[in-house]
């Protein structure tokens, strides 16, 4: 892809993003998609032919971004932080993608190959970075990666549920990571 085609679907994935966060991904225009990018509709139909192929390349971007912020946070020298750091980028991805996973489900099924591929990425970086932690001794030994995405999961669904409190999920999440901490020896 030339440069100017390559700035033009960066912000063309962008602007979905924002547009589908805030109307839905069912109620968004991909004329105001194309508008907010600065860029004609042409150009956003020559990169994705379909609504759906808009959808599948947002998510796919979102996936992508949760992955490279794990890797990043690896390198880190706190592992309790980077997990706690990566949780944080998680909740606020679930937050968002919501309408988007809702219309891939629609259209794809649960068991589709875009689906499958990014749960095994998200997955794969819950699991490195819940052992990192581990390894450094800040996060309970009997705490399985899986354990820990479905108490995220929980938070982005009461916190959906109660959207007049803001705080809630900072405050469940806080909950989350001291419940992951290792006890001293004694306490019970």
């Amino acid at each position: 892809m030339r440069a100017d085609a390559q700035r033009n679907y960066a912000r063309l994935l962008s602007a979905a993003a924002t547009v589908f966060a805030e109307r839905g991904a069912d109620d968004a225009s991909l004329e105001e998609i194309a508008r907010r990018a600065g860029v004609g509709i042409g150009t956003l139909y020559r990169h994705f032919p379909t609504r759906q192929a808009l959808l599948e390349a947002v998510y796919r971007d979102q996936v992508e971004a949760l992955r490279l912020r794990a890797d990043e946070l690896l390198e880190s020298d706190s592992p309790g932080d980077a997990l706690a750091a990566w949780l944080r980028a998680m909740v606020a991805f679930s937050s968002t993608k919501h309408t988007l996973t809702s219309a891939l489900l629609e259209t794809l099924g649960k068991e589709s190959d875009l689906l499958s591929s990014c749960s095994k990425v998200i997955r794969d970086s819950a699991d490195a970075l819940v052992a990192h932690a581990q390894e450094a001794g800040v996060v309970r030994e009997d705490v399985d990666a899986n354990d820990v995405m479905r108490l995220v999961h929980g938070i982005v669904i009461a916190s959906q549920r109660a959207p007049s409190d803001p705080e809630q999920t900072d405050r469940l999440l806080g909950l989350v990571l001291d419940g992951l901490r290792p006890q001293p020896a004694g306490s019970a």
